[in-house]
């Protein structure tokens, strides 16, 4: 019995310990987003969304803006993808400036770490 519990803690810990990690806060989320022409890899077509594929793969994205993705992505049509070893999370630039904790990156802003 011991060893289930001893289990059972070690479990917990390390899951607290992989959501609190500041990577892990910080990517770019993987959610459905609004259809520009065709959607990106990791992604399927719903109406008027691409929606994420259950795969476990798919990397989080953004729609691309101009001809340029922000630091740590890389184009995928309309899109730019996070890159693998990408931990931060990126939204487009409204105006000239970045809110306070993000950084410009061309078109886009950068969550600082």
């Amino acid at each position: 019995m011991p060893t289930r519990l001893w289990s059972f803690a070690a479990a917990a810990v390390t899951s607290v310990l992989v959501a609190a990690s500041p990577a892990a806060l910080a990517q770019q989320p993987v959610r459905p987003l609004p259809k520009v022409g065709g959607c990106p890899l990791g992604y399927y077509a719903s109406g008027s969304y691409c929606v994420p594929s259950t795969s476990g793969n798919t990397r989080g994205a953004i729609e691309k803006t101009g001809n340029s993705c922000p630091l740590g992505f890389y184009a995928s049509g309309n899109y730019c993808l996070s890159s693998p070893s990408n931990d931060r999370e990126a939204i487009q630039k409204t105006g000239k400036s970045c809110p306070l904790g993000w950084f410009s990156s061309g078109s886009y802003c950068l969550k600082s770490r």
